[in-house]
């Protein structure tokens, strides 16, 4: 399940790094980089995290904000947040609601193993809350440039004349 381009975002409040709480709907009127990643401090996911963090002033020209979001702790996400400076927010979705309703926890073959976990994914939400971009089965090497890139061209389509 989950959801597709064209879609209205699910609401969702989870705990953030900082111990305050981060709403999808608090940031309407901004477009969004919702990004679910596997696991603080493992090696794919830290580097999405820093190439997120250093196109960050990208990002911020196009008003658009960058979401982190794991099953990982609070704890874990300040630690994670702090080691690697990033600026942006980590949503700690402990008990996967957040996941479930974007259809990012999935089964997941590796080695003959079969186990459920989340699969790396990038929606970017417009302003009124619209999801319009979806990466599935992201890989990292590239994906923040394909993904500001998408930033722009929506800024693009809906510049007048």
């Amino acid at each position: 399940m989950g959801v597709s381009e064209g879609d209205r975002a699910p609401d969702f409040t989870v705990a953030r790094d900082g111990g305050s709480e981060l709403s999808l709907s608090d940031l309407k009127g901004r477009k969004v980089i919702l990004y679910f990643y596997p696991r603080d401090n493992t090696p794919g996911c830290t580097t999405e995290a820093c190439e997120f963090r250093d196109a960050m002033p990208d990002f911020s020209g196009a008003s658009a904000e960058i979401v982190g979001i794991s099953r990982d702790s609070v704890k874990s996400h300040d630690g994670f947040r702090q080691r690697h400076g990033l600026g942006f927010a980590l949503g700690a979705d402990v008990d996967g609601a957040v996941c479930d309703a974007f259809g990012t926890w999935v089964q997941k073959k590796m080695y003959g193993r079969v186990s459920m976990g989340i699969e790396r994914s990038t929606f970017l939400i417009d302003e009124e809350g619209v999801i319009q971009r979806v990466w599935r089965k992201v890989r990292v090497k590239g994906h923040v440039e394909q993904v500001l890139t998408a930033v722009r061209e929506l800024d693009a389509e809906r510049q007048p004349g």
